[in-house]
This record gives structure tokens, C-alpha cells and sequence, in this order.
């Protein structure tokens, strides 16, 4: 019998690198999409070394910010022919910036990654989900996609927009018996905050996203999940 599937998006660090061997390690296979190669090897040579060769890690490079490349890698998923227990749109970029004054190109690369990318590969690996009436998609959203900020501009944009997406997913799944959940984590500690000087035990930790994850999905079919927002116990940053 085939081992379930859990995909996960932007896997090579942070959030989408702990989420990947939590899920390992509770007997999920994984296929993982990064934009580096490198990075991806390193993560699948740690979780076969720490969860054991039984847990298969499927690989692909992957710039999720190109439609093209977002509809091959859900190709290389279904061409596994497991059964996609868990789905996590993770992929993400941040660039600062202000609507009036943020550089030209910003709203588009941060909407084709953080929004594009999760609406096409979410569509293309629904159909099976839908045929089995099961499964579980998470949207990495943020606090941003609910509070707003000077600087956050794009970013804020395409967050909300995730979130949007979310709901009205959630709306359209509930008769395939299929759950959508929206994380809204704050600050966490990550190589996005390398530099600040600030410290680590301010921020959350990427393994506590990835614990309340799977809380979520450990859940009843009888309970929905459908927003949790997570952020630092002194608050946001």
C-alpha cells in the first residue's frame, strides 16, 4: 500500500523546511519544490538520514513565481500516483516597499509567487482529492493578509489575496469533504530576518508553525480548522 503524500512548496528552509520533516517524521512521504537545487538535495539526504530510507523525499527545482514551471511540478507530483494527503502552499517572497513608491514589478513578482503559484498547482492537483474526497490544503497566508502596514505594500496585497483565496476554497470543498486552512503566522525566525538585531527568542520558531500544522490536519473530518493565526508571545515586530 502506497504511503500518503504531503507536498509542500518553497521546502528548502525556514517554515517549508520544517513542515517537510515534521511530516516525515509522522510517516508521510514528501515531494518538495525549491528554487534551488543545492538546497533541496540537503534537505532530502537530512530527512531520509534522520527519519529513515523507508520516508521517500521526491525533489524538484522549482521557481514557483513562473506558471510554467508551477504546472510541471504538479505534473511531477501526480505523475507519483500517491494519494495527495496534504497539500501546503508555502511558497513565498517578501520585498518592502510602499505602493506609491515601491519598485516598479514588485506587485507582479510578489503576486505570481505568493498568490499565482498557489492558485495553479492547487487546481491542477485538486481533480484527485475531489474523485477520493479527501485532503488537506494549507495556504501559508501571514498576519499581513489581516493588518496591514506602511511598507508592507505588495506584499500586503498578495497576502490578502491568499487569504481571500482561502475562504472562498474552503466554501467550494466542504461537499469533496476536503479541508482548507489558512496559517497567519507573524514574525518567525527565519533567513528572511537574517540581520536584525534582535533575538532569536523574540521571534517564533518555524517548528511551532509546522506543530500547528499538523494539530490541524490531526483534527476529526467532523472539524474544519479554517484560520489560525500564530504570533510571537511578546507580539508582532
Amino acid at each position: 500500500m502506497l504511503r500518503k503524500l504531503a507536498v509542500i512548496t518553497g521546502a528548502s528552509k525556514g517554515i517549508g523546511k520544517a513542515i517537510v520533516k515534521r511530516l516525515a517524521t509522522e510517516g508521510f512521504d514528501i515531494a518538495a519544490c525549491a528554487r534551488g537545487m543545492g538546497a533541496l538535495q540537503n534537505l532530502k539526504d537530512e530527512v531520509e538520514k534522520e527519519v529513515g530510507p523507508s520516508t521517500k523525499v521526491h525533489i524538484k527545482k522549482t521557481d514557483m513565481s513562473k506558471k510554467s514551471e508551477v504546472l510541471d511540478f504538479a505534473d511531477f507530483v501526480l505523475a507519483l500516483d500517491q494519494e495527495v494527503a496534504i497539500l501546503v502552499n508555502n511558497a513565498g517572497v517578501f520585498m518592502p516597499g510602499q505602493v506609491h513608491a515601491e519598485e516598479e514589478g514588485n506587485l507582479e513578482m510578489m503576486i505570481n509567487t505568493n498568490l499565482y503559484s498557489a492558485y495553479h498547482l492547487t487546481r491542477r492537483l485538486l481533480p484527485p482529492m475531489m474523485e477520493n474526497k479527501s485532503g488537506h490544503v494549507f495556504n501559508m497566508c501571514s498576519t499581513a493578509s489581516i493588518m496591514p502596514y506602511v511598507n508592507g505594500g505588495a506584499y500586503c496585497i498578495s497576502k490578502f489575496a491568499l487569504l481571500g483565496m482561502s475562504k472562498v476554497l474552503r466554501e467550494e470543498m466542504k461537499e469533496y469533504a476536503i479541508r482548507v486552512t489558512a496559517i497567519l503566522p507573524g514574525a518567525t525566525y527565519t533567513a528572511s530576518w537574517e540581520g536584525v538585531e534582535l533575538p532569536e527568542e523574540r521571534f517564533m520558531k518555524a517548528s511551532d508553525v509546522a506543530d500547528a500544522l499538523y494539530a490541524a490536519y490531526q483534527l476529526s473530518g467532523h472539524t474544519a480548522l479554517e484560520e489560525m493565526v500564530l504570533r510571537p508571545q511578546l507580539g508582532d515586530l
